[in-house]
Order: C-alpha cells, then structure tokens, then sequence
C-alpha cells in the first residue's frame, strides 16, 4: 500500500472510494498494509476508506500517549472535512477509537473492533517483545497469529528494528503504560453506536474473554468470531473478515 500513501501537512495516509468514511485505526506494531484487503474490499464497495499512519514514533516523549493519539485523530477528521465516521481499530489502534468516541460521540457513527485493547491491560506489554536476538523476536512475533506463517520474513524484520531502536521502544513503553492508565471499562455503556466486534478464536493477545467482555459492556454491540485465527483477523482471514463486516454494515443500514 505504500504507492497510495500521501503526504499532506501533518498527515500521511491511504485514501480511496467513495460514500460514507470508513476510519482504519493500524495497532502498535500494525503497517498499514495489514488492512490492504480491508481497505481494498470497502473502498470499492460503496465506502471512503482513509487510513492515516499515527504518529507512535514521531511524538514528543510526554505526549506519547492513547489522549494524543486520539487528538492526532480529531485533527486529521478535521483536516479532510469529515464530520463523522465509522471506526475500525485493531489492537491499541481499536482503544484509540474506544477514546476518541467516549469524548466526540458524535462524530462517531459506528464501531468495528478486532482484537482491540482498552480492558485487557496486559494486552500490549506482553504482545511488545523485548529487545533480544532475531530467532526470539521471530519466535514473539508468530506467536501474535494463529498461522506462524503470516509472520513473514519482512514482517518480522519491522518488528526487529522497533524493538532494537530506543526512541521507538521508549515511546511503544509509554504507549503501554496510557493504555493501563485509561481503561475503557466504566466508559463503555455509555457508548451508544452500534459496535461491531470481530474476533480470532484463537487470540492470544486480547483472549475470547476479552471480546466477551467488550460485548457485555456495550449497549449496542454484535460479536463475530473467526477459527483458526489470532490476533489480527483483517490479516490473517481478511475473505472472512470483510464477509463478516459487509454483512453487518448491511443489515444495521451503516
């Protein structure tokens, strides 16, 4: 996807289609590719898909944190002159939107969530590997998906170069840490929107019991579960993932 990335001001990001905004929220180790599929299938099926890259490395250290992150969202709303938008987050990317709906409700007009942080506080320290030799970093990196293979060579070769250079680790720690900080539970019945949950059966990061709770908590939500999959489902089962998605668009006339 890197050919359709476009640099404007503050902003670099993948635009493409027409209709109402579809916003892809990427994780902390997350490329933008990895909802290549996503962006793919939607974008010609009736949707705006924009996914802009969030600013986990380039922030000052102090403002490192889910509240920027999710300022960094408002500002980049703002900037292509879209009033609402539906969210779709993996990981710490689906507790940036979790952040942003709790403070700008109205300019959220769903939620899709897949292997999302914001109750499972655990969820990013453990999936962050520490710095260590390739074959550990490799070894980490299979374990996020159900299929080890998903984690190509280059895929681990980014994760690698993350955890080996100290700015990034320095800010992927303060990452983690405002994400234990502002846990989501007390704010989630408050959440209206309809909420779309996807969920890896075979989720090692964000367990079942996680996604189980995201739907207890929201008034509005549909929980969908994909086998043989793990912690990135637009990645590893992205048919069944857009299948999943296109249908419940659908039916709740999103």
């Amino acid at each position: 996807m890197t050919e359709q990335l476009k640099t404007e001001g503050k902003f670099t990001y993948a635009e493409a289609g027409e209709g109402p905004a579809i916003i892809v929220l990427h994780g902390l180790m997350g490329a933008l590719s990895n909802f290549g599929a996503t962006f793919n299938h939607f974008s010609k099926n009736g949707y705006k898909v924009l996914i802009p890259e969030l600013p986990l490395y380039s922030l000052p250290l102090i403002k490192t944190n889910v509240k920027n992150l999710a300022s960094f969202l408002k500002d980049f709303m703002e900037f292509k002159g879209i009033d609402n938008a539906i969210l779709l987050g993996n990981s710490l990317g689906g507790h940036i939107g979790l952040y942003f709906t709790k403070h700008y409700q109205d300019k959220v007009s769903a939620l899709v969530l897949t292997g999302s942080s914001g109750l499972y506080e655990k969820a990013m320290g453990d999936s962050f590997p520490k710095r260590g030799n390739y074959e550990f970093i490799e070894e980490k990196t299979k374990d996020v998906f159900y299929d080890p293979a998903i984690a190509t060579k280059e895929l681990v070769d980014d994760v690698f170069k993350i955890v080996n250079d100290r700015n990034s680790v320095i800010r992927t720690l303060a990452i983690a840490k405002s994400a234990i900080r502002h846990n989501m539970a007390n704010d989630l019945p408050d959440m209206k929107q309809p909420t779309c949950l996807i969920w890896g059966k075979q989720d090692s990061v964000t367990p079942p019991k996680v996604a189980e709770d995201f739907h207890k908590l929201l008034p509005d939500s549909d929980l969908f579960w994909i086998d043989k999959c793990g912690h990135a489902a637009m990645m590893e089962r992205p048919e069944e993932f857009n299948s999943v998605l296109s249908k419940w668009l659908t039916d709740r006339n999103i």
